[in-house]
């Protein structure tokens, strides 16, 4: 009798959904305040209003990272490659309050062209999803002044961060900086998740991508991310995560991409011109910079 494909404990997906949605909340609250206070120029106090400010945060960022799995999900489907549902990732971290979201595919791709849709569905998906968030974010965002003297967090800025900021705001001032709206901190780690996960090495969607146009000629191209990432942790101590998790996949799963079964079917221009598009958008959404600690310190 054949395995039934796409068997899911539901209680378990919408369990860690919840759990999600509470923590993205929470952090999304910070978000809110922090956007209220206008750098500490307006007064500000805690309370029930600031949790559901913090929805501007959260129901955007789930958004973005759902539908980023669940275009793999739905790949999964169309090819019948058995998949679960998402796993939403809950964390209580004060910036993101997640570390995002997977779904486990249970069995070999069968051919090229599958691994790159099912690998590909993914990132397009929820960049489709935060390009309007981060507009209309960046749209109830302010420039304001900047504050002679604070302590925080400084978010790297990716060049399609820029060019919203640029269109939404032309010619702002110097002395100016961008008071951000909860959705656009959304955005900003939709954009970050985006990066990482086209980031061509191993078992990460630019790790399908790559292999699936490449083949074996992807082991050099994700031996060489790895020395990237590591050689990143130099610039920006917010690489060391990833570059350590590189490191770990590398050592338990080997720097080749598992075979799909019939490796030698043709791609076609499309799908090829497609990764193109991957590239792209890998580039429009990587900072080497993604969260540096600052301190403005004010001068007599």
């Amino acid at each position: 009798m054949p395995r039934r494909r796409f068997q899911h404990r539901l209680w378990k997906h919408v369990g860690l959904f919840l759990f999600t949605l509470l923590t993205t909340t929470l952090a999304g609250g910070l978000h809110y305040a922090a956007f209220r206070l206008e750098f500490g120029t307006r007064e500000y106090e805690l309370g029930v209003g600031t949790l559901v400010g913090g929805l501007w945060y959260s129901i955007p960022l789930l958004l973005i990272l759902g539908a980023h799995e669940m275009g793999h999900y739905l790949f999964c489907r169309r090819y019948q490659v058995d998949a679960t549902l998402p796993y939403f990732i809950p964390a209580p971290l004060p910036l993101t309050g997640t570390l995002g979201a997977v779904i486990r595919i249970k069995e070999p791709f069968p051919t090229r062209t599958v691994l790159f849709d099912i690998g590909v569905a993914g990132p397009i998906a929820g960049f489709v999803v935060l390009l309007p968030l981060l507009f209309w974010g960046m749209a109830m965002s302010q420039v304001l002044p900047t504050p002679t003297s604070s302590s925080g967090y400084e978010l790297g800025e990716p060049f399609l961060f820029r060019m919203a900021a640029s269109l939404v705001f032309p010619g702002a001032p110097d002395g100016h900086s961008l008071n951000g709206h909860p959705m656009v901190f959304a955005a900003w780690f939709g954009m970050l998740a985006t990066a990482l996960n086209l980031l061509p090495f191993g078992q990460l969607d630019g790790g399908h991508i790559t292999y699936a146009v490449l083949r074996r000629l992807s082991t050099p191209v994700s031996l060489i991310t790895v020395a990237g990432a590591i050689a990143m942790t130099f610039v920006s101590a917010s690489w060391i995560f990833m570059a350590v998790m590189m490191v770990v996949m590398l050592a338990i799963l080997g720097p080749r991409h598992p075979r799909v079964i019939y490796e030698y079917e043709p791609l076609g221009r499309g799908r090829n011109l497609l990764a193109l598009v991957a590239l792209i958008m890998l580039i429009v959404c990587f900072t080497p910079t993604p969260i540096e600690p600052y301190e403005l310190i004010k001068t007599p």
